[in-house]
Protein backbone atom coordinates (compact mmCIF):
# COMPACT_ATOMS: atom_id res chain seq x y z
CA UNK A 1 0.00 0.00 0.00
CA UNK A 2 2.64 2.19 0.62
CA UNK A 3 4.37 1.74 -2.46
CA UNK A 4 1.10 2.25 -4.11
CA UNK A 5 0.69 5.61 -2.56
CA UNK A 6 4.32 6.83 -3.34
CA UNK A 7 3.52 5.63 -6.90
CA UNK A 8 0.09 8.50 -7.03
CA UNK A 9 2.19 11.03 -5.19
CA UNK A 10 4.93 10.65 -7.89
CA UNK A 11 2.30 10.58 -10.93
CA UNK A 12 0.62 13.58 -9.43
CA UNK A 13 3.99 15.53 -8.93
CA UNK A 14 5.03 14.39 -12.57
CA UNK A 15 1.29 16.19 -13.57
CA UNK A 16 1.29 19.33 -11.57
CA UNK A 17 5.01 19.94 -12.68
CA UNK A 18 4.24 19.43 -16.45
CA UNK A 19 1.01 22.17 -16.09
CA UNK A 20 3.40 24.31 -14.18
CA UNK A 21 6.44 24.68 -16.91
CA UNK A 22 4.36 24.44 -19.61
CA UNK A 23 2.14 27.03 -18.95
CA UNK A 24 5.37 29.27 -17.83
CA UNK A 25 7.11 28.45 -21.39
CA UNK A 26 3.92 29.55 -22.92
CA UNK A 27 3.59 32.77 -21.17
CA UNK A 28 7.29 33.78 -21.78
CA UNK A 29 7.21 32.77 -25.75
CA UNK A 30 3.94 35.07 -25.98
CA UNK A 31 6.18 37.77 -24.08
CA UNK A 32 9.37 36.50 -26.56
CA UNK A 33 7.50 36.54 -29.48
CA UNK A 34 4.42 38.96 -29.51
CA UNK A 35 5.79 41.46 -27.35
CA UNK A 36 9.44 41.37 -28.74
CA UNK A 37 9.13 40.59 -32.54
CA UNK A 38 11.36 37.01 -32.44
CA UNK A 39 9.34 35.02 -34.09
CA UNK A 40 11.70 32.14 -34.72
CA UNK A 41 9.82 29.15 -32.78
CA UNK A 42 11.62 26.10 -35.09
CA UNK A 43 15.05 27.64 -33.83
CA UNK A 44 14.01 28.03 -30.11
CA UNK A 45 12.87 24.47 -29.95
CA UNK A 46 16.25 23.29 -31.07
CA UNK A 47 18.23 25.40 -28.34
CA UNK A 48 15.33 23.77 -25.55
CA UNK A 49 17.18 20.51 -26.46
CA UNK A 50 20.30 21.87 -26.18
CA UNK A 51 20.24 23.18 -23.14
CA UNK A 52 18.11 20.18 -21.90
CA UNK A 53 20.62 17.86 -22.98
CA UNK A 54 23.55 19.85 -21.07
CA UNK A 55 21.62 20.38 -17.89
CA UNK A 56 21.21 16.19 -18.14
CA UNK A 57 24.70 15.63 -18.91
CA UNK A 58 25.57 17.76 -16.18
CA UNK A 59 23.31 16.11 -13.98
CA UNK A 60 24.76 12.76 -14.52
CA UNK A 61 28.32 13.40 -14.38
CA UNK A 62 27.09 14.75 -10.38
CA UNK A 63 25.55 11.34 -10.30
CA UNK A 64 21.68 12.52 -9.84
CA UNK A 65 20.87 9.52 -12.59
CA UNK A 66 22.52 6.19 -14.00
CA UNK A 67 22.92 6.58 -17.93
CA UNK A 68 21.48 3.09 -19.62
CA UNK A 69 22.58 2.05 -22.97
CA UNK A 70 19.79 1.62 -25.36
CA UNK A 71 20.21 0.73 -28.53
CA UNK A 72 21.80 3.33 -30.65
CA UNK A 73 19.33 2.58 -33.86
CA UNK A 74 15.85 2.95 -31.88
CA UNK A 75 17.03 5.80 -29.93
CA UNK A 76 18.16 7.82 -33.13
CA UNK A 77 15.23 7.04 -35.19
CA UNK A 78 13.21 7.84 -32.43
CA UNK A 79 14.66 11.17 -31.85
CA UNK A 80 14.71 12.06 -35.52
CA UNK A 81 10.69 11.50 -35.03
CA UNK A 82 9.74 13.77 -32.64
CA UNK A 83 12.24 16.22 -34.19
CA UNK A 84 9.91 15.79 -37.29
CA UNK A 85 6.78 16.15 -35.62
CA UNK A 86 7.59 19.30 -33.69
CA UNK A 87 8.91 20.88 -37.28
CA UNK A 88 5.63 19.31 -38.70
CA UNK A 89 3.56 20.72 -36.07
CA UNK A 90 4.75 24.58 -36.86
CA UNK A 91 5.02 23.83 -40.73
CA UNK A 92 0.85 23.60 -39.86
CA UNK A 93 0.77 26.36 -37.87
CA UNK A 94 2.14 28.21 -40.37
CA UNK A 95 0.35 26.94 -43.58
CA UNK A 96 -3.51 27.15 -41.50
CA UNK A 97 -5.16 29.27 -39.88
CA UNK A 98 -5.29 29.19 -36.32
CA UNK A 99 -8.51 27.42 -35.66
CA UNK A 100 -7.45 24.72 -38.04
CA UNK A 101 -4.50 24.30 -35.92
CA UNK A 102 -6.13 23.96 -32.99
CA UNK A 103 -8.30 21.54 -34.73
CA UNK A 104 -4.99 19.65 -35.79
CA UNK A 105 -4.16 19.37 -31.87
CA UNK A 106 -7.44 17.75 -31.18
CA UNK A 107 -7.28 15.36 -33.10
CA UNK A 108 -4.30 13.98 -32.02
CA UNK A 109 -6.38 12.69 -28.93
CA UNK A 110 -8.99 10.37 -31.17
CA UNK A 111 -5.90 9.09 -33.03
CA UNK A 112 -4.27 8.01 -30.20
CA UNK A 113 -6.91 6.40 -29.17
CA UNK A 114 -6.96 4.82 -32.60
CA UNK A 115 -3.82 3.33 -32.88
CA UNK A 116 -3.44 1.65 -29.55
CA UNK A 117 -6.63 0.22 -30.40
CA UNK A 118 -5.61 -1.16 -33.68
CA UNK A 119 -1.54 -1.79 -32.84
CA UNK A 120 -1.28 -2.42 -29.04
CA UNK A 121 -4.91 -3.88 -28.11
CA UNK A 122 -5.64 -1.41 -25.87
CA UNK A 123 -9.04 -0.80 -24.88
CA UNK A 124 -11.10 2.24 -23.85
CA UNK A 125 -14.30 2.05 -21.94
CA UNK A 126 -17.30 3.61 -23.06
CA UNK A 127 -17.54 6.15 -20.34
CA UNK A 128 -13.75 6.85 -21.17
CA UNK A 129 -14.56 7.91 -25.17
CA UNK A 130 -17.23 9.98 -23.39
CA UNK A 131 -15.19 12.09 -21.30
CA UNK A 132 -12.64 12.76 -23.84
CA UNK A 133 -15.43 13.63 -26.59
CA UNK A 134 -16.78 16.12 -23.82
CA UNK A 135 -13.40 17.22 -23.58
CA UNK A 136 -12.40 17.75 -26.97
CA UNK A 137 -15.95 19.39 -27.61
CA UNK A 138 -15.23 21.74 -24.45
CA UNK A 139 -11.66 22.72 -26.13
CA UNK A 140 -12.70 23.33 -29.58
CA UNK A 141 -15.87 25.60 -28.56
CA UNK A 142 -13.16 27.28 -26.13
CA UNK A 143 -10.17 27.70 -29.02
CA UNK A 144 -11.20 27.06 -32.42
CA UNK A 145 -12.54 30.19 -34.39
CA UNK A 146 -12.05 30.52 -37.74
CA UNK A 147 -11.48 27.04 -40.27
CA UNK A 148 -9.79 28.04 -43.32
CA UNK A 149 -8.85 24.66 -45.17
CA UNK A 150 -6.53 24.53 -48.00
CA UNK A 151 -4.74 21.47 -49.52
CA UNK A 152 -0.97 21.58 -48.37
CA UNK A 153 -1.77 23.00 -44.73
CA UNK A 154 -4.06 20.09 -44.18
CA UNK A 155 -1.51 17.31 -45.80
CA UNK A 156 1.49 19.06 -43.55
CA UNK A 157 -1.60 18.77 -39.95
CA UNK A 158 -1.64 14.88 -41.38
CA UNK A 159 1.57 14.25 -41.20
CA UNK A 160 2.16 16.84 -37.71
CA UNK A 161 -1.17 14.23 -36.27
CA UNK A 162 0.57 11.18 -37.06
CA UNK A 163 4.12 11.64 -35.91
CA UNK A 164 3.25 12.95 -33.08
CA UNK A 165 1.16 10.63 -31.98
CA UNK A 166 3.48 7.60 -33.17
CA UNK A 167 6.33 9.28 -30.97
CA UNK A 168 4.61 9.48 -27.66
CA UNK A 169 3.50 5.92 -27.87
CA UNK A 170 6.82 5.72 -28.44
CA UNK A 171 7.98 7.57 -25.87
CA UNK A 172 5.50 5.37 -23.34
CA UNK A 173 6.39 1.74 -25.29
CA UNK A 174 10.14 2.13 -24.67
CA UNK A 175 10.32 3.29 -21.27
CA UNK A 176 8.28 0.04 -20.34
CA UNK A 177 9.24 -2.41 -22.55
CA UNK A 178 13.36 -1.52 -22.37
CA UNK A 179 13.11 -0.62 -18.56
CA UNK A 180 14.18 2.80 -18.44
CA UNK A 181 13.53 5.73 -16.92
CA UNK A 182 12.36 8.65 -18.97
CA UNK A 183 15.66 10.84 -18.03
CA UNK A 184 17.36 8.29 -19.44
CA UNK A 185 15.26 8.01 -22.65
CA UNK A 186 15.68 12.21 -22.87
CA UNK A 187 18.80 11.93 -22.24
CA UNK A 188 19.95 9.72 -25.22
CA UNK A 189 17.56 11.32 -27.88
CA UNK A 190 17.68 15.15 -26.95
CA UNK A 191 20.52 15.58 -28.90
CA UNK A 192 19.04 14.32 -32.37
CA UNK A 193 16.12 16.31 -31.72
CA UNK A 194 18.09 18.86 -31.59
CA UNK A 195 20.23 18.08 -34.54
CA UNK A 196 17.60 17.67 -36.80
CA UNK A 197 16.02 20.64 -35.30
CA UNK A 198 19.12 22.92 -35.30
CA UNK A 199 19.66 22.22 -39.23
CA UNK A 200 16.41 22.70 -40.23
CA UNK A 201 14.99 25.32 -37.98
CA UNK A 202 16.49 28.30 -39.70
CA UNK A 203 15.27 27.31 -42.88
CA UNK A 204 11.68 26.71 -42.05
CA UNK A 205 11.77 29.84 -39.80
CA UNK A 206 13.01 32.03 -42.76
CA UNK A 207 10.41 30.01 -44.92
CA UNK A 208 7.59 31.18 -42.69
CA UNK A 209 8.37 34.30 -42.01
CA UNK A 210 10.88 36.05 -44.29
CA UNK A 211 13.14 36.54 -41.78
CA UNK A 212 16.80 35.29 -40.82
CA UNK A 213 17.32 34.46 -37.38
CA UNK A 214 21.29 35.04 -37.90
CA UNK A 215 20.51 38.55 -38.90
CA UNK A 216 17.98 39.20 -35.44
CA UNK A 217 19.22 41.91 -33.59
CA UNK A 218 19.55 40.62 -30.20
CA UNK A 219 18.71 43.17 -27.61
CA UNK A 220 19.81 42.22 -23.96
CA UNK A 221 16.03 41.50 -22.59
CA UNK A 222 15.38 39.49 -25.72
CA UNK A 223 18.89 37.64 -24.59
CA UNK A 224 17.15 37.11 -20.98
CA UNK A 225 13.93 35.85 -22.31
CA UNK A 226 15.82 33.43 -25.06
CA UNK A 227 17.73 32.19 -21.94
CA UNK A 228 14.83 31.66 -19.24
CA UNK A 229 12.56 29.91 -22.13
CA UNK A 230 15.38 27.25 -22.35
CA UNK A 231 15.42 26.96 -18.69
CA UNK A 232 12.01 26.59 -18.60
CA UNK A 233 11.91 24.00 -21.45
CA UNK A 234 14.32 21.75 -19.54
CA UNK A 235 11.42 21.02 -16.88
CA UNK A 236 9.17 21.11 -19.90
CA UNK A 237 10.80 18.11 -21.65
CA UNK A 238 11.61 16.17 -18.39
CA UNK A 239 8.10 16.18 -17.55
CA UNK A 240 6.40 15.37 -20.60
CA UNK A 241 8.60 12.13 -20.68
CA UNK A 242 8.08 11.78 -17.15
CA UNK A 243 3.92 12.18 -17.46
CA UNK A 244 4.11 9.75 -20.64
CA UNK A 245 5.99 7.24 -19.10
CA UNK A 246 4.00 6.88 -15.51
CA UNK A 247 0.82 7.60 -17.23
CA UNK A 248 -0.14 7.10 -21.13
CA UNK A 249 -0.44 9.53 -24.43
CA UNK A 250 -3.99 9.86 -23.94
CA UNK A 251 -3.48 10.98 -20.10
CA UNK A 252 -0.43 13.48 -21.58
CA UNK A 253 -2.84 14.64 -24.46
CA UNK A 254 -5.90 15.47 -21.79
CA UNK A 255 -3.38 17.02 -19.42
CA UNK A 256 -2.07 19.42 -22.50
CA UNK A 257 -5.75 20.53 -23.04
CA UNK A 258 -6.00 21.49 -19.73
CA UNK A 259 -3.15 23.79 -20.34
CA UNK A 260 -5.17 25.58 -22.98
CA UNK A 261 -7.58 26.25 -21.09
CA UNK A 262 -5.39 27.45 -18.10
CA UNK A 263 -3.74 29.61 -20.83
CA UNK A 264 -6.64 31.60 -22.11
CA UNK A 265 -7.63 32.03 -18.66
CA UNK A 266 -3.76 33.90 -17.64
CA UNK A 267 -4.43 35.35 -20.85
CA UNK A 268 -7.54 37.23 -19.92
CA UNK A 269 -6.34 37.96 -16.35
CA UNK A 270 -2.12 38.87 -16.90
CA UNK A 271 -2.33 40.13 -20.64
CA UNK A 272 -6.20 41.55 -20.70
CA UNK A 273 -6.33 39.17 -24.33
CA UNK A 274 -10.15 39.44 -25.17
CA UNK A 275 -12.73 37.24 -23.52
CA UNK A 276 -16.16 36.32 -24.71
CA UNK A 277 -18.75 33.41 -23.05
CA UNK A 278 -18.21 31.24 -25.97
CA UNK A 279 -14.58 31.18 -23.99
CA UNK A 280 -16.11 30.36 -20.81
CA UNK A 281 -18.62 27.57 -21.81
CA UNK A 282 -15.97 26.02 -23.13
CA UNK A 283 -13.51 26.09 -20.96
CA UNK A 284 -16.19 25.17 -18.52
CA UNK A 285 -17.31 21.98 -20.61
CA UNK A 286 -13.61 20.88 -21.22
CA UNK A 287 -12.94 20.62 -17.06
CA UNK A 288 -16.08 18.72 -16.89
CA UNK A 289 -14.53 16.18 -19.50
CA UNK A 290 -11.21 16.32 -17.32
CA UNK A 291 -12.99 15.74 -14.18
CA UNK A 292 -14.63 12.74 -15.67
CA UNK A 293 -11.87 11.35 -17.70
CA UNK A 294 -9.64 11.71 -14.00
CA UNK A 295 -12.31 10.03 -12.06
CA UNK A 296 -13.01 7.36 -14.81
CA UNK A 297 -9.80 6.30 -14.88
CA UNK A 298 -8.75 6.14 -11.26
CA UNK A 299 -11.68 4.20 -10.90
CA UNK A 300 -11.07 1.53 -13.73
CA UNK A 301 -7.22 1.51 -12.48
CA UNK A 302 -8.49 0.37 -8.54
CA UNK A 303 -11.04 -2.07 -10.16
CA UNK A 304 -7.69 -3.39 -12.19
CA UNK A 305 -5.59 -3.50 -9.21
CA UNK A 306 -7.88 -5.28 -7.14
CA UNK A 307 -8.20 -7.52 -9.79
CA UNK A 308 -4.22 -8.10 -10.06
CA UNK A 309 -4.28 -8.22 -6.13
CA UNK A 310 -7.01 -10.94 -6.08
CA UNK A 311 -4.93 -12.74 -8.66
CA UNK A 312 -1.65 -13.22 -6.89
CA UNK A 313 -2.67 -13.71 -3.70
CA UNK A 314 -4.95 -17.11 -5.51
CA UNK A 315 -1.28 -18.14 -7.22
CA UNK A 316 -0.04 -17.82 -3.52
CA UNK A 317 -2.72 -20.24 -1.94
CA UNK A 318 -2.27 -22.79 -5.36
CA UNK A 319 1.81 -22.34 -4.48
CA UNK A 320 1.54 -23.17 -0.91
CA UNK A 321 -1.21 -25.64 -1.75
CA UNK A 322 0.90 -27.67 -3.73
CA UNK A 323 3.66 -28.86 -1.78
CA UNK A 324 0.75 -30.55 0.69
CA UNK A 325 -1.02 -31.94 -2.43
CA UNK A 326 2.32 -33.88 -3.61
CA UNK A 327 3.27 -34.95 0.40
CA UNK A 328 -0.32 -36.63 0.61
CA UNK A 329 0.12 -38.11 -2.94
CA UNK A 330 3.49 -39.56 -2.00
CA UNK A 331 2.02 -40.82 0.75
CA UNK A 332 -0.78 -42.86 -0.48
CA UNK A 333 1.65 -44.01 -3.15
CA UNK A 334 3.14 -45.35 0.05
CA UNK A 335 0.63 -46.69 1.69
CA UNK A 336 -0.44 -48.76 -1.46
CA UNK A 337 2.65 -49.80 -2.07
CA UNK A 338 3.53 -51.20 1.19
CA UNK A 339 -0.56 -52.96 1.24
CA UNK A 340 0.49 -54.65 -2.18
CA UNK A 341 4.20 -55.84 -0.11
CA UNK A 342 1.67 -57.58 2.69
CA UNK A 343 -0.76 -58.95 0.23
CA UNK A 344 1.94 -60.44 -2.19
CA UNK A 345 3.56 -61.55 1.22
CA UNK A 346 0.72 -63.39 2.26
CA UNK A 347 -0.13 -65.19 -1.06
CA UNK A 348 3.60 -66.48 -0.44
Amino acid sequence: MGEMAGLQLGVIGALFLSVASSVSIVICNKALMSNLGFPFATTLTSWHLMVTYCTLHVAKRFNFFENKPIDMKTVMLFGILNGVSIGFLNLSLGFNSIGFYQMTKLAIIPFTVLLETLFLNKQFSQKIKFSLFLLLVGVGIASVTDLQLNLLGSILSLLAIVTTCVGQILTNTIQKRLNVSSTQLLYQSAPFQAAILFVSGPLMDQYLTNQNVFAFKYSPLVLEFIILSCLIAVSVNFSTFLVIGKTSPVTYQVLGHLKTCLVLGFGYTLLHDPFTERNIIGILIAILGMVLYSYFCTHENKKKQLGDLSQGISQIKDRESAPLLVGKSIGQDKDSHEVKKSAKNSLV
